[in-house]
């Protein structure tokens, strides 16, 4: 991004565009896919209405963009790399760059630890957060700290999440039913900090996890992915929801409101209505989602690898699985309403037709 960015709190350009994805409003809709890899992107946008034309853009910072329709309904997909740090990028950048109401839906790959083959697919209604913990000694081994720390679990949106499991089972091809793979729901996801020590793997460091996965197994009921991402997708997503419906409570009895976090180009979105800005007006001082919006969150977690037998996923396989896997996630987000007041308006957007 070569423009000159405003204010240190928030950085976007003069047009709105925001810091690392570089987009703007009108270029983002409500209902979103988001994976790791722009070549899953591309696939995921391969399924996309010939017209208009898909939108694309790439940032200097990684982020990749697809913006078009599926079956008539604006979709995006965004390619966000890998761990939290990214999800938070992604999923605070958007929500300033849209207005109403926000739908996710990761589609990403993981390391199973319940009994079922690679190439299943487990839709996770909860997930809890693994992190090393840095005030551990790790090299002498002689710590009143645990090595690891896990959160209590966030919560994946229920009828979001239902509806990606519904979906997945419909989309599966039949001949991939004699592989004996299966899609799994109502289980949790553990999602760590790492791809290694915190998630159990054998390294030549000191990392004091061999017996990470069994504790956990102990300890988190229904256990069932280990990945990197969907912990901080679901409590985000929980933390907007939540923090907005007691703002609305506020507002209601008279209570006295939050203060803004910014005065000055950004403002924050607390208190105000979508039905009073424009996303296309260039209003720099312009909210964009009111304090009644939401954000539902679920995710679909391809397994990829099978932890307690080291199986891990052929090529072919992976074509094949991410084949029909972005169909169930894609029909679940336009099985999914959301009131033409709580969806971004059209005119001006990438998606106009």
């Amino acid at each position: 991004m070569k423009d000159t960015l405003t204010d240190a709190n928030f950085p976007r350009t003069a047009d709105l565009r925001v810091y690392h994805l570089g987009l703007r409003p009108g270029e983002v809709a409500n209902r979103i896919v988001t994976v790791g890899s722009p070549s899953r992107a591309r696939i995921v946008a391969g399924h996309f209405d010939p017209s208009p034309k898909p939108f694309e853009l790439a940032s200097e910072r990684g982020f990749l963009t697809l913006t078009g329709r599926y079956h008539g309904v604006p979709i995006s997909v965004v390619s966000i790399g890998m761990g939290h740090p990214n999800v938070d990028f992604f999923v605070r950048e958007v929500r300033e760059c849209l207005s109403g109401d926000m739908l996710i839906v990761r589609l990403g790959s993981c390391g199973g630890l319940i009994d079922v083959p690679v190439g299943s697919v487990v839709v996770p209604n909860a997930s809890v957060a693994v992190e090393r913990n840095v005030d551990y000694d790790f090299v002498a081994s002689e710590s009143t700290e645990l090595p690891y720390r896990v959160s209590k679990p966030a919560f994946a949106d229920p009828e979001l999440s239902d509806q990606v499991y519904r979906s997945l089972l419909a989309a599966k091809p039949k001949e991939v039913e004699n592989d004996k793979t299966v899609v799994v729901n109502k289980c949790t996801n553990a999602s760590a900090d790492s791809f290694y020590s915190s998630q159990g793997r054998q390294t030549s460091f000191p990392d004091r996890n061999e017996y990470l996965i069994e504790h956990l197994q102990k300890t988190v009921p229904n256990l069932a992915t280990f990945e990197m991402e969907t912990f901080w997708i679901y409590h985000l997503a929980a933390c907007w929801s939540g923090r907005n419906q007691r703002e609305t409570k506020v507002a209601a009895t008279g209570a006295a409101a939050s203060v803004p976090l910014a005065t000055g180009p950004v403002r924050v979105n607390a208190g105000l209505s979508t039905d009073t800005i424009s996303p296309t007006s260039g209003d720099t001082k312009a909210p964009l989602a009111g304090h009644d919006t939401v954000i539902r969150a679920a995710s679909a977690q391809m397994i990829f690898a099978a932890r307690a037998s080291r199986d891990f996923i052929t090529p072919e396989q992976v074509a094949v699985l991410e084949e029909w896997t972005t169909h169930g996630v894609l029909n679940a987000l336009v099985e999914m309403a959301i009131l033409p007041n709580r969806l971004h308006a059209e005119e001006g957007s990438v998606w106009a037709i």
